[in-house]
Formats: structure tokens, C-alpha cells, sequence
């Protein structure tokens, strides 16, 4: 792991984390005393442009917020990193603040589905399984998070893609305990964004309720006009780099997408900096040892 920056960074990182944890928090309160779905769509809608009812699974009323695995260890990851970086969420206090995903993305499992063509977890680096990970976290009163795609395989060409195997792998995620799907956008074997990601969005309605959706399908058809009846969040960027400045310009991307968002549904790559802000925290604290 690369060295970090001075303890006062880190702390003024953690700092400016628990300022935007505690604004979403009163912003819930203001919400849940108004009590009626009118109210959050005219906050939602407060440029003047509406936007469409929420995927209504009950889940994303406020950003959601956690850790992500990719923009910092890519594929280098295993079951032993996400326990630690559970265990982080908690012991720095970022876990109390609603940092509660623990989200898995690329390359956690298999080349190859089993026999049955159900998703197998990487033997070298999950070795006991998505099921027994997801225990450890949900003990931790944390939320464990898992990736897939919208194609034949994943961008990293490591696991296979759910395109045609939708309802499948939505059960066994379920099957597992999963709390989050990340769903990427690469290998799309020439279909269209439309007919793929509302394939998985029928398939999480039936089998996955209890699965926040997050649709990556990097902005490229302005999610943020559509996806609301699909999912709970839609990407709306390119891929977000581990510096300030690419964080803060996607930020700016992102305005004109703000009217879009509201309870149910948000905007993504907004989330995806939520994740790799505690992600940076957590790698750059300092520590005892």
C-alpha cells in the first residue's frame, strides 16, 4: 500500500466526512417529518424538472453511502481485506456516521460458472464463500456489496457477466445474504443499454428486493432521465481517479443531473465518491502499529 498523507489530512478528511454525514442525516429528518412522497418530489424537483417514481423497493432513501474495492485495489482483493476493511468501518466511527456498505466489485469470483451456470467465488481468494463474508459484515451491523455486468463478462474479462443469466445470479445473490449490486456496462455483445439493464431490473424486482440496485452504466444515455424506474442509483461519469481534483470535477458533472435525484433513487458517481472517501479514510489514518 502506498504511504499516505500527513495525520492532519486524513483527520480533515474525516472531518469533512462526518459535516456530510451529519447534512444527510438532517436532510432524512426534515424528509421523514413531512412523511408523503409529494413533498420529496418537490424537493427532488426543485429546478424545475421532475423526475420519474422512484424503484420502489423500499431502499435508498437517503445517498447511500460505504466503501468500494476497485479504486483502490482493483483486483488485488480477498476475503480477509474485506473483513479488515469492515472492522475499519466500525473501529474508526465511520460505520455510526451510515458509511454501511462494504461493497465487492471486480473480480471476486471464477473464470467459469459451475456445472448448474451458477456463479462460483474465486477458491484462492474468497475461500469460504460470498455467504460466510456476508455473515461477518452483517455482524458487524455493516451491509455487504457484490458486482456483475450487463454483458458476457466483466470489464476486468476475470468472471463471467450476467446477460442472459439475470434471474440466476439475482438468487443466488440473494441466496448469499447480498445487500448491494453494482451492475457495469462492459462485453454488451451488441445489445442495447435498454433491452440489458431493464432484464436485471424485472429480475431484482421478483428476486431481489431486499438488494439495492446500482446501475454502472457510465452516463453515456443520461441514466439520470430513465433509470429512476430501474434502479436506486445510475452512474452518470466516466470512472472517478483517486485525486481531489477528479473528485471534485465530477461533482461539477453532476449539477445538472441534481433535479433527478431523491429518495429512491441518486445519482451514482456522486455515491461512488462517497465510497472512495471512506475508502481514502480508511487507508490513511493513522494507526498504532
Amino acid at each position: 500500500m502506498a504511504p499516505g498523507p500527513s495525520s492532519s489530512s486524513s483527520l480533515l478528511l474525516l472531518a469533512l466526512l462526518v459535516a456530510a454525514a451529519a447534512a444527510v442525516t438532517v436532510s432524512e429528518a426534515g424528509r421523514v417529518s413531512v412523511g408523503n412522497w409529494t413533498e420529496e418530489l418537490r424537493v427532488a424537483g426543485r429546478h424545475g424538472r421532475s423526475r420519474r417514481r422512484a424503484f420502489e423497493n423500499g431502499l435508498g432513501r437517503t445517498p447511500q453511502m460505504g466503501w468500494n474495492s476497485w479504486n483502490h485495489f482493483g483486483c488485488g482483493i480477498n476475503e480477509d481485506l474485506i473483513k479488515q476493511t469492515a472492522d475499519a468501518l466500525v473501529n474508526t466511527g465511520l460505520a455510526k456516521l451510515g458509511f454501511e456498505y462494504v461493497n465487492i466489485d471486480d473480480c471476486w469470483a471464477e473464470s467459469d460458472r459451475d456445472y448448474q451456470g451458477n456463479f462460483v467465488a474465486h477458491r484462492q481468494t474468497f475461500p469460504s464463500g460470498i455467504k460466510a463474508l456476508a455473515d461477518y459484515v452483517h455482524a458487524k451491523g455493516l451491509k455487504l456489496g457484490i458486482y456483475s455486468d450487463a454483458g458476457t463478462r466483466t470489464c476486468s474479462q476475470r468472471m463471467p457477466g450476467s446477460l442472459d443469466h439475470e434471474e440466476q445470479d439475482v438468487k443466488t445473490f440473494s441466496s448469499w445474504g447480498i445487500d448491494y449490486l453494482k451492475y457495469d456496462n462492459c462485453n454488451d455483445a451488441g445489445r442495447s443499454v435498454t433491452e440489458r439493464y431493464t432484464k436485471m431490473s424485472n429480475a431484482m424486482k421478483t428476486y431481489g428486493k431486499n438488494i439495492f440496485f446500482s446501475l454502472c452504466e457510465w452516463g453515456r444515455e443520461n441514466p439520470a432521465t430513465w433509470a429512476g424506474s430501474m434502479g436506486n442509483s445510475w452512474r452518470t461519469t466516466d470512472d472517478i481517479a483517486d485525486n481531489w481534483g477528479s473528485m471534485s470535477s465530477r461533482a461539477d458533472q453532476n449539477d445538472r443531473w441534481a433535479s433527478y435525484a431523491g429518495p429512491g433513487g441518486w445519482n451514482g458517481k456522486s455515491s461512488d465518491m462517497r465510497c472512495f472517501c471512506s475508502c481514502l479514510t480508511i487507508c490513511e489514518l493513522p494507526t498504532d502499529e
